[in-house]
């Protein structure tokens, strides 16, 4: 393959050009996002539950949630990091994409009021409730080396609880997109360095991720990478899965930024 070099013209014009698209989605976007949700979690209304799972430590689960349900991700018995992948229900092609979420919306922290988009450019959940901010949508989660480096032998790891979990769903390991680290307080520090800040998370943190499409929706219960406790002792997760709710029309996750819109967009154009 050739390689191209271009022009130190060529690269300043392009740099100018991300720049001004950069600076017009940044203006596009509201001020402030909403300020955490609250904590405790407000109690769930029992009419609105299909189904509630917990998820014991170490373990994986996988469930199909409808168009406009949501997911109220909680811990209720102590920290512990859970990942989560997802796939169009119609069409497993379609599959949850950070490096897209994060590119769009110009930012690496999701919490309430962003959105997470497929890499079909349409949005697959909207984060309707988050009390904590603490997630890392950069790393990736455990595998089987990483666990035997940190614990020795004998831990179970995300990476093979997803080749299980998507062997189950008719889906191949290359169906496995990079994960979504709910809890997982990573940050990016002054060095360039993934730093694990420990003062994020809170007793009892919750997220509600809202599916704006049918879909396969996986989860894994260890813990991540980066996490400073020397104990693999991730603690269960409760996941319950709530009725689909009305909508308003100015929904903070359907207007926040430009590229939202635009997925949304795309989502309806897609159901015509």
């Amino acid at each position: 393959m050739q390689h191209v070099r271009r022009s130190p013209e060529e690269i300043a014009a392009n740099r100018a050009r991300y720049e001004e698209h950069q600076r017009k989605g940044l203006e596009f976007a509201p001020k402030a996002l909403p300020t955490p949700s609250p904590l405790p979690a407000p109690p769930i209304d029992a009419a609105l539950i299909v189904h509630q799972e917990v998820i014991p430590s170490g373990w994986y689960w996988s469930t199909r949630v409808k168009h406009g349900e949501t997911l109220h991700i909680a811990q209720e018995q102590g920290f512990s990091t859970i990942s989560l992948a997802a796939w169009n229900a119609a069409d497993t092609s379609e599959r949850l994409n950070l490096p897209d979420t994060v590119k769009m919306q110009w930012t690496t922290a999701l919490s309430k009021g962003r959105v997470i988009f497929s890499d079909m450019g349409r949005v697959m959940f909207s984060v309707t409730e988050d009390s904590s901010g603490a997630h890392d949508c950069l790393m990736g989660s455990s595998t089987a080396a990483s666990n035997l480096a940190k614990y020795g032998e004998g831990t179970r790891n995300s990476r093979d609880n997803f080749i299980k979990l998507a062997t189950k769903a008719g889906l191949d390991k290359r169906d496995i997109p990079a994960v979504l680290a709910l809890f997982a307080p990573v940050r990016v520090d002054v060095d360039g360095k993934f730093a694990w800040q420990s003062e994020l998370p809170h007793d009892g943190d919750y997220v509600e991720l809202r599916a704006e499409m049918d879909m396969i929706v996986g989860f894994s219960n260890c813990p991540h990478p980066l996490d400073p406790s020397p104990t693999y002792a991730p603690k269960p997760v409760t996941v319950t899965r709530l009725a689909v709710r009305p909508t308003s029309s100015d929904d903070l996750c359907l207007t926040a930024t430009a590229e939202a819109v635009r997925g949304f967009e795309n989502n309806a154009s897609a159901d015509l």
